[in-house]
């Protein structure tokens, strides 16, 4: 049987590249049976990405036969995986995040997770001698997670580990890291074609804090006026996709790549309550501007408080 391979759903640029990388690993070195597919549209800037390295885009798959061998990447929550996850045979995770809970496989499997900002910087430990092998087109994909998890290492989940390695890549690759940064974040910025509610949940995640279940969303941009321009409109959408995904709260954070701070849409009393608890914010109006905030990972999700 061939080994399905993905990331989670609302799939960034590490949940577009890890799941190729993780493939063609399995592949070409390994010699086992395996194929790259997404759990929904890849993000603008993704599939710059895949234009870039002359990368076809995988298959979209909405469900999947109960047994089928999968290997799991950039994630380990339930929510963002197929709703019959725990009937998959699951062979192997491989993450950056916290451990959330909720799995079950159906025998022992190996588990990868470790505190560096990007799920294919691990990939590339874990082929040890053999990611000498990989053609320009990985460490093309490669570099693109490490630059996009990191903001080009403005984020405080970057670690010295993936800088050398996305140093060490575009070096290879006759590369100019700031210009390439520059082109990725550019095509993440354009946000023109898309709806409201496809821009709350681009790139978003489920997560409760006790009772109150929230759609904390990240907008990362190197031009926030395009995004704050639409507030209102924004904004306005949040009661209905809310009500649509099961979740009780909107939560969205327009990140500045480039001021390295975040803007909190702030609709009502109770996201004004989050704000001031969780980053001490003092809120005056529907916005409010938080300095350094950059990582929904490192700095929102775990300081989450109502």
């Amino acid at each position: 049987m061939t080994t399905l391979v993905f990331g989670h759903k609302s799939p960034d640029t590490d949940s577009t590249g890890s799941p190729i990388i993780w493939a063609w690993y399995l592949n070409e070195i390994k010699g086992e049976k395996a194929e790259a597919v997404f759990l929904g549209e890849p993000n603008t800037e993704a599939a710059f990405v895949l234009e870039k390295w002359s990368c076809p885009k995988p298959r979209i798959v909405d469900t999947f036969e109960d047994g089928q061998k999968v290997v799991i990447v950039d994630t380990n929550n339930p929510a963002e995986l197929p709703a019959n996850v725990n009937d998959l045979d699951i062979t192997a995770i491989i993450d950056h995040h916290k451990l959330v809970g909720g799995l079950e496989t159906s025998g022992p499997i190996d588990i990868t997770i470790r505190p560096l900002a990007c799920t294919a910087t691990i990939m590339v430990d874990l082929m040890g001698d053999d990611a000498a092998k990989m053609p320009d087109w990985v460490k093309g994909l490669v570099l693109s997670c490490i630059l996009s998890d990191t903001l080009e290492f403005r984020s405080p989940t970057t670690t010295d580990h993936d800088r050398a390695l996305a140093a060490k890549l575009a070096s290879e690759l006759n590369l100019d890291l700031n210009a390439y940064a520059s082109e990725m974040f550019e095509a993440k910025s354009d946000i023109s074609a898309f709806s409201d509610a496809e821009l709350i949940r681009m790139d978003s995640k489920e997560y409760a804090v006790g009772d109150t279940k929230f759609r904390v969303s990240v907008l990362e941009t190197t031009a926030p006026k395009i995004v704050l321009d639409r507030k209102d409109s924004i904004m306005a959408s949040f009661a209905d996709v809310a009500k649509e995904d099961g979740v009780d709260e909107v939560l969205l954070f327009v990140v500045d790549i480039l001021k390295e701070e975040a803007t909190l849409f702030v609709p009502n009393d109770l996201v004004k309550g989050v704000a001031e608890k969780t980053f001490g914010a003092t809120v005056e109006g529907n916005t409010v501007v938080l300095p350094g905030i950059m990582s929904r990972k490192k700095q929102i999700i775990p300081n989450l408080k109502v």
